[in-house]
């Protein structure tokens, strides 16, 4: 059974404007059945929020209907767990319901972009009681690639 990731909403928002970047190698090799994902509507109404951004949409040529059949493909193929709003360990109460939504899927990696997740000490210490390791995209990668994952 592949492996369980809560990818945060910043990776995928990366892999959606920039086809060519490191995020975008992670949402292929998910593309590929490589690892799946959890996920929570909370999470998908945040990614859908960004994506449709005037300042967004201004700014890269992102059309509503490829967010619409990206939302749908995420809601497809990941597995969708609802939270409680029970944790309630980051400084960016945001943050909570990422990591709540990763202990909840099981995921054995939480991969994101966002410094607060990857950096905090007694964040990733919480995690890891819960089996959970934080990765940037570009350890995952090189995990994934390795396959160590």
């Amino acid at each position: 059974m592949p492996t369980v990731v809560l990818v945060d909403t910043n990776v995928w928002v990366s892999a959606f404007i920039n086809p060519l970047g490191s995020p975008a190698r992670l949402h292929h090799a998910w593309l590929d059945h490589r690892f799946r994902v959890v996920v929570s509507l909370p999470l998908l109404d945040e990614l859908s929020d960004v994506l449709t951004r005037p300042r967004m949409t201004r700014k890269y040529p992102i059309q509503s209907a490829d967010v619409e059949e990206f939302l749908q493909l995420l809601i497809q193929r990941s597995q969708i767990v609802v939270p409680t709003g029970a944790v309630r360990e980051c400084r960016d109460p945001d943050d909570d319901l990422i990591l709540e939504t990763a202990i909840l899927g099981q995921a054995r990696y939480a991969v994101s972009r966002d410094d607060d997740i990857k950096r905090d000490l007694d964040l990733i210490r919480h995690l890891e009681k819960h089996h959970v390791t934080v990765l940037s995209v570009q350890q995952f990668l090189t995990e994934l690639d390795a396959g160590e994952i």
